[in-house]
């Protein structure tokens, strides 16, 4: 890679945007929740981490865990992550929603490798909190403008011959506060409503041909068994093309949080369409215009007007180390690391600059890279001098679609809307090693 340049000049490209936090106690506290070491960077770099181990427990010394027996096979039936990972968990901003039940958590991105995300980490939206439904007595209905009404169980979507897929799933509003400026500090609260996992079900196709779809159905209607009764219009052919009924994710059943014991995916479509704790399908000839499609999940345009039916995940991509959660311990080697999406199939190509935009560089994508699904990057061989750095990437997926800036999407958006957003996000690393948020005029 080439040598990165010097920042610019303040007033050029390189200079973080007026747009900082509104309100600096929220992100502090954003932070510190997070165990961060921000504190500790704002004094200087990073103390390694062999300064703060027990010289004890270093060789040639026997470790303290070498010398007694662990806990019997018996003591977890179900494993838990080590408690020194205690930190890694999702995470709720209280002041985002006027109540925990209608609200969203926060995956924690800075903290995972690969391209799978772990159930316990998997974010949640909910709009009338976690329903916890009684498998034997669960039931699906399928209706409408079908040749054959039908009546599933849980047992019987389980007997049809199953197929396992890996899928991102995305909020539409993943992003939105971010819309006029450099809001949250952390890459857990920016990008955090992502996550991708396998799931394992029926394809949605199997249970409409069983019932029959009648020649003139168009689309579906999608509801929830929780007590806000989630729906949303579907258009029949997505739901004919790659939709799925499922009840596990990763190998088990659903978590309850995640729509246990059935719930819909619809790969590449924004989140609220995968509706969970599903109990009706009714099929016909238009869509339901129902309250989530008129009330909120439009794309509001600058001359008042509303975009509708915007489902499709544009390609987006974020780095995940170092960010403010993960800031440059110390100077020298880096290996930058991210992750990139598109609901229209595969990333091809993901780039990086470490200097605002001035000189990008090609990635390494790690395989598997599937369609719609999380991509992991990396960019190996980066030197920070200790001087400020201002990290980007820049996602590229199949269909040649390029991720654009924020100014690109706010001239065609405005800055009215809370979904959508997709824009190259800027990290500012300081000469402490601190990360934060920045936006670049």
């Amino acid at each position: 890679m080439n040598k990165t340049k010097p920042p610019a000049k303040p007033g050029s490209i390189l200079t973080p945007s007026v747009d900082q936090p509104t309100d600096a106690g929220r992100r502090k506290a954003l932070l510190a929740g997070l165990g961060a070491a921000g504190g500790a960077a704002a004094a200087g770099l990073m103390t390694p981490a062999r300064a703060l181990a027990d010289p004890a427990n270093l060789p040639p010394n026997v470790a303290d865990w070498s010398k007694v027996l662990g806990p019997g096979v018996d003591v977890a039936p179900y494993g838990m992550p080590s408690k020194f990972e205690k930190t890694v968990v999702r995470r709720y901003v209280d002041w985002l929603t006027a109540t925990p039940e209608s609200s969203i958590n926060f995956t924690p991105l800075y903290a995972l490798d690969g391209m799978v995300t772990p159930n316990g980490l998997c974010f949640e939206r909910h709009h009338g909190g976690v329903a916890e439904v009684i498998p034997d007595d669960y039931r699906l209905m399928i209706h409408g403008m079908v040749e054959r009404p039908l009546v599933f169980t849980y047992q019987d979507l389980k007997r049809f011959p199953p197929q396992s897929r890996f899928y991102f799933l995305e909020c539409a509003a993943n992003g939105g506060m971010e819309w006029r400026g450099a809001q949250l500090n952390g890459v857990q609260f920016t990008h955090g409503m992502v996550h991708c996992v396998q799931y394992t079900g029926v394809p949605l196709r199997t249970l409409l041909e069983e019932a029959g779809v009648k020649p003139k159905a168009k689309w579906l209607l999608v509801e929830g068994g929780d007590s806000a009764g989630m729906n949303r219009s579907l258009p029949l052919d997505k739901a004919l093309d790659d939709c799925m009924v499922v009840y596990s994710m990763n190998g088990e059943r659903l978590r309850a949080e995640q729509g246990y014991p059935i719930r819909l995916v619809v790969p590449g479509f924004e989140g609220n369409m995968w509706v969970k704790w599903l109990r009706r399908i009714e099929v016909g000839d238009g869509a339901w215009m129902a309250r989530e499609e008129t009330s909120k999940y439009t794309d509001l345009m600058p001359d008042g007007r509303a975009r509708r039916f915007t489902w499709e995940m544009d390609a987006k991509s974020v780095i995940t180390s170092p960010c403010p959660e993960l800031p440059c311990k110390q100077k020298g080697p880096q290996v930058i690391k991210g992750i990139a999406w598109s609901g229209r199939g595969k990333i091809v190509r993901v780039d990086v600059t470490v200097d605002g935009g001035r000189n990008w560089h090609q990635a390494r994508l790690e395989d598997p890279v599937l369609p719609k699904c999380l991509t992991r990057f990396y960019l190996d061989g980066w030197s920070w001098d200790g001087n400020p750095a201002y990290l980007q990437s820049r996602a590229i997926d199949e269909t040649g679609y390029v991720q654009p800036e924020m100014a690109a999407l706010q001239a065609v958006r405005g800055v009215n809307s809370i979904y959508h957003n997709n824009a190259i996000q800027t990290w500012r690393i300081n000469p402490t090693g601190e990360v934060e948020n920045v936006r670049l005029a």
